[in-house]
């Protein structure tokens, strides 16, 4: 049997690289443009697009090119339209359009903490802009922004973790957007929210709770989860998307606060972006410890055997891990009281 050939050299996978940049550029600037929403309805060439863009034909053009061989497009004698992997969430008239995303993601201070990974790579940790500052407008912005990219996972969560008609005290952490405890409120008419967060991130979070009818069972401690008291005698604690900005220490602090405020027999959902022990695997878990080592002073992104080292030395029992697939994060359920059994399903 003849050896397999070996794939020689190949300059162009570090050009493609090293332009990457321009991908989350592009198709912020195609939202911007509504461009895939005209494509949806039907405008599919640059001559129909650009006028309902604001655009030259060319600048469409090329930039419809760019995204084809990205694959948010596809293109046939000239004509453009919506890869059908992704072309739900591109469409600003889709029930799933997660275009508002772009807003957050592409930042500037997001951006600017990855201008010198080598001085971040040297501290080990944010260099330009720590994002946990009191009052940091740009968790406004991650509030307004990343809510629908939220609602799938929380959905899911939310049908774990309590059951309809039961009653349930609920406390959701660093809540943001609150679609996590929002959807818990949504999914059991029995459960009563309160949410934590900034005073100016909470506005939001109010908002959604107004918006989706829950406003009368959803309440707010402004503040930082540290420091103000959270009460007590809660059956579910959220912590959705928080204990990646911390330090295994600083964790470990604030999961005996919450032990603490739950009441014996509750349980702590976490959500949380979880690689495999070898921390490259799957791909998003595993690369989202690159947005923590830049944004964040001590943050990373966990292994399920450290959140569960983080838990016991907290006072939890054991703790079980959850796919919220497709959603690339994981659920981790932690009781109170019970090492061996967890939340009930």
């Amino acid at each position: 049997m003849s050896a397999q050939p070996t794939a020689g050299p190949d300059p162009g996978i570090l050009l493609q690289a090293l332009t990457a940049y321009q991908l989350p550029m592009a198709l912020k600037g195609a939202f911007d443009l509504e461009l895939f929403t005209h494509i949806a309805a039907g405008a599919n060439t640059p001559a129909q697009l650009a006028p309902l863009c604001k655009a030259t034909e060319k600048g469409v053009r090329v930039l419809c090119d760019y995204l084809t061989v990205k694959g948010f497009l596809t293109k046939q004698n000239g004509s453009y339209g919506l890869d059908p992997r992704t072309g739900i969430f591109l469409d600003k008239k889709s029930p799933a359009y997660l275009g508002s995303v772009a807003n957050f993601l592409t930042h500037e201070i997001i951006r600017d903490n990855f201008n010198d990974l080598a001085a971040v790579a040297r501290k080990g940790g944010a260099v330009f802009h720590s994002t946990l500052a009191p009052e940091d407008p740009v968790w406004v912005e991650f509030a307004r922004s990343m809510a629908p990219m939220m609602a799938m996972p929380a959905q899911m969560m939310a049908a774990q973790v309590t059951k309809p008609g039961e009653p349930a005290k609920v406390l959701d952490i660093a809540a943001g957007h609150g679609i996590y405890g929002i959807s818990v409120a949504k999914f059991n008419p029995a459960a009563d929210v309160t949410a934590q967060d900034w005073a100016n991130v909470l506005e939001v979070a109010q908002e959604n709770a107004t918006k989706m009818g829950v406003a009368d069972r959803f309440h707010t401690i402004a503040g930082s989860a540290f420091d103000v008291d959270l009460g007590s005698g809660y059956d579910i604690v959220l912590l959705p998307n928080f204990l990646h900005h911390f330090d295994v220490e600083t964790n470990v602090k604030l999961l005996k606060k919450v032990r603490a405020a739950l009441k014996p027999g509750g349980a702590v959902a976490t959500v949380e972006f979880v690689p495999n022990d070898d921390r490259v695997s799957p791909p998003i878990p595993a690369m989202f410890s690159m947005m923590m080592l830049g944004g964040t002073d001590a943050g990373d992104a966990y292994t399920f055997a450290e959140f569960d080292r983080m838990f016991k030395a907290a006072g939890f029992g054991a703790s079980e891990l959850r796919a919220l697939t497709p959603a690339p994060a994981s659920l981790i359920v932690t009781n109170y009281a019970v090492a061996t059994k967890l939340l009930a399903q």
